[in-house]
């Protein structure tokens, strides 16, 4: 967890130091919910990047451990989907769907992902049809998939299938009120959202911010620079 107003204040400071432009707090929230699902997405590309080269045994600098345990915090692990039919609804926050469950009061039986193209060809063959012992699902929506066969005992519901997932993380929302013509931050409000990150991602989301508030006011110079700095941390953890 990184709190908000922290990459705020830093932001601000950087980016106002020379009084290079104003970032309005509408502005910092679209630019921090940007900056936090830019580096979210590039865990999943490092880490099968990673995955190609030798590791190393040193307990707490293996690149792919690093990313799976910022990854962790955003594993969820039997989460119940939603309807009442072999048409059920993927949890709300989900961003990447891992292993389909069908309970059938006894085992907890793993339904196996298929494409359309092969649901099809499989229904065409008695030998190969999905069964209640052997289901499969397709993906046919961001929230939705269809499990078959259609019909099971005990039926497909909320209470016998869940999914195990990646979440995605909150939108951040620095919150603030007005006084006197200036933001000032509310800690207390009730939408206030912290970022969902590592703490060690704190450096990396106000750089990330601040290349995306240099595009925004025209400063080429500010976006230089923070892309500069960001690609110099990543050369790092990469050595």
């Amino acid at each position: 967890m990184i709190l908000i107003d922290t990459v705020y204040q830093k932001v601000l400071a950087i980016a106002n130091k020379e009084q290079r432009g104003y970032i309005t707090p509408q502005e910092f929230n679209l630019f921090a919910n940007q900056a936090q699902m830019e580096i979210f997405e590039q865990y999943f590309y490092d880490i099968n990047q990673f995955k190609r080269t030798p590791g190393n045994s040193t307990e707490y600098s293996d690149p792919v451990d690093i990313l799976e345990e910022k990854i962790s915090a955003f594993e969820k692990f039997k989460i119940a989907t939603t309807g009442s039919s072999n048409n059920t609804t993927l949890p709300s926050d989900v961003y990447r769907l891992g292993t389909v469950f069908y309970n059938n009061g006894t085992n907890s039986i793993v339904v196996e992902k298929v494409s359309n193209k092969e649901i099809q060809i499989m229904n065409q063959t008695d030998l190969y049809k999905p069964t209640e012992k052997r289901p499969v699902y397709t993906r046919t929506s961001a929230t939705k998939i269809v499990i078959y066969p259609t019909s099971a005992t005990p039926s497909f519901s909320t209470s016998t299938l869940n999914c195990n997932n990646i979440a995605k993380p909150a939108t951040p929302n620095w919150t603030y009120t007005v006084v006197v013509g200036k933001a000032l931050h509310n800690s207390t409000a009730s939408d206030i959202q912290d970022f969902e990150l590592h703490a060690s991602e704190e450096e990396r989301l106000v750089l990330k911010i601040l290349q995306l508030a240099g595009v925004s006011i025209k400063d080429n110079f500010l976006s230089q620079a923070a892309s500069a700095a960001e690609n110099s941390n990543i050369q790092q953890e990469k050595q």
